[in-house]
């Protein structure tokens, strides 16, 4: 995933704009011998709510996501949710 987005980041950062994310939507395919195979990265990913799985695990990674990104930004003035999760920053760089 970090080597996908190495690939592409100069397309994607093309204001050169500090303090900006971007949410990629990462498709993979597991086969009959459970090798993984990425599809296809998407830059507009789809946040709708297919099933039950995902309705309980989209929103706790957008919580995530604005956690990670605005949070160090803008502190919140408490921690409204401190939930444990299963999401991580796999990349990040003052120069990207």
């Amino acid at each position: 995933m970090i080597d996908t987005y190495l690939s592409g980041k100069d397309a994607m950062w093309t204001g050169k704009r500090p303090d900006v994310f971007e949410l990629l939507g990462f498709d993979f395919l597991i086969d009959e011998d459970f090798r993984v195979w990425l599809i296809e990265v998407n830059t507009n990913p789809y946040l709708g709510v297919p099933n039950d799985y995902i309705a309980g695990l989209l929103p706790k990674m957008v919580d995530d996501l604005f956690e990670i990104v605005i949070d160090p930004i803008f502190p919140p003035n408490s921690a409204i949710n401190n939930s444990p999760n299963d999401f991580e920053v796999l990349y990040t760089s003052k120069n990207s």
